[in-house]
């Protein structure tokens, strides 16, 4: 009778029972515990904001007429002035939140020979942003 080619052959003097066993148990628990989406809300996950942080409050200083440097004194350097329109300035802000839903608010102000005409966006319209500033 021949033998096989490849043969397995057992040593007992090595051979503790059940260490395979073990050794399977080690793997597939470690396997669980790195992928396992039950220690997620245990880990800590920061915030992340992005942009210009404008709140209401600034948008109601704003008024029709407003200078580019004024504009700047009460918002801020805006995130993206458009290229190809030099009327727009873009302010824009992103919070991705370690928990929860990503939140972004963007407001556009429009100028008409370097004074502020308008104003779009996600924000309110102030009431008397109509009414120019007195000189």
């Amino acid at each position: 009778m021949s033998e096989a080619p490849f043969t397995l052959r057992f040593n007992s003097e090595f051979w503790i029972p059940g260490l395979s066993m073990r050794i399977i148990t080690a793997l597939a628990l470690a396997f669980a515990l790195t992928n396992c989406a039950v220690f997620d809300p245990l880990v800590y996950k920061i915030d992340i904001p992005q942009g210009n942080y404008v709140e209401q409050q600034d948008i109601d200083q704003l008024r029709v007429g407003m200078t580019k440097e004024q504009v700047r004194f009460v918002l801020g350097s805006p995130v993206a002035e458009n290229a190809y329109r030099s009327g727009e300035w873009h302010y824009v802000y992103r919070l991705k939140p370690g928990r929860g839903s990503v939140t972004t608010r963007h407001l556009t102000v429009h100028f008409d020979n370097e004074l502020v005409a308008s104003l779009s966006g996600d924000y309110e319209t102030p009431e008397d942003f109509y009414t120019p500033l007195d000189d």
